[in-house]
């Protein structure tokens, strides 16, 4: 499957989407903002020793076919095939990740747009407290979005940062350069994330979904979700209440019994 076997209809449904796809940065924030309130981030496949396979058909059949999520090489693949299908030129680019020290190597996907000579920086897998909506690219311009603000610097060798604001001081969420990705490259970055015994992502439970007025996010058994009236947390119990919470929260509703996912430590 390439982008022209790409089919929008049943993509645009699962994102409750109304109204025309033509490349403009309206639908550009339109399409991403809909896919980020959507489709969960999420590594349930992984713990359940399915692997990630990025084949587009394999792609479009989970997150679209049977509404689940995935996360960043699955999100932003998917984006990705969706944009090209609506006519907007974009690439794929290859970050490191900062919220852990050191940062990681290149296991994050990102994409960048260009749309009428701007180019745009688009990513609806990061999980984390990432972009709701596309931002300029450029740099030292603060942008506010859902009531998050967010710039890129640029940062010596690790190329382009994203910040974000927290608490008065910017902090950094991952890095990039604009070197050309090759479907290799996506491919080795995501075998590493997804089976390495060192990646987060093997050994934690984690899903998250953004919202226009907040964030509900899982990390192993704690919920916590942020509204406009605060951050409410709770631990879930084990066994078919965990499940039923997954199907609530994040619309993940998996087809194995809870006995099936890798026991958490």
């Amino acid at each position: 499957m390439n982008h022209k076997e790409f089919i929008l209809e049943p993509y645009l449904e699962r994102l409750h989407y109304v109204g025309n796809v033509e490349p403009s940065a309206d639908k550009l924030e339109a399409l991403h903002r809909a896919q980020a309130y959507t489709i969960p981030f999420e590594n349930f496949d992984i713990l359940l020793g399915r692997g990630i396979d990025l084949d587009p058909a394999t792609l479009c059949d989970k997150l679209v076919n049977k509404k689940r999520g995935g996360y960043c090489f699955e999100l932003n693949g998917l984006f990705l095939m969706a944009l090209h299908a609506s006519g907007f030129d974009a690439r794929a680019l290859l970050a490191r990740v900062h919220l852990v020290d050191p940062p990681t190597g290149r296991g994050h996907q990102l994409i960048l747009v260009t749309l009428q000579g701007k180019e745009w920086i688009a990513d609806v897998g990061f999980g984390g407290p990432g972009l709701r909506a596309p931002i300029p690219f450029e740099l030292n311009h603060p942008t506010t979005q859902d009531g998050q603000t967010f710039q890129l610097i640029e940062a010596g060798p690790y190329g382009i940062m994203l910040q974000t604001l927290k608490d008065g001081h910017w902090q950094n969420l991952y890095s990039f350069d604009l070197g050309h990705v090759f479907p290799g490259d996506i491919a080795y970055g995501n075998h590493f994330t997804s089976t390495h015994p060192g990646s987060f992502f093997t050994f934690a439970r984690v899903a998250a979904l953004p919202r226009p007025n907040g964030r509900v996010s899982l990390f192993n058994r704690t919920l916590r979700n942020l509204t406009a009236d605060g951050e409410h947390e709770q631990e879930i119990a084990e066994g078919r209440a965990y499940l039923e919470a997954l199907k609530t929260h994040f619309g993940i509703e998996l087809d194995v019994p809870y006995e099936a996912l890798r026991p958490l430590p």
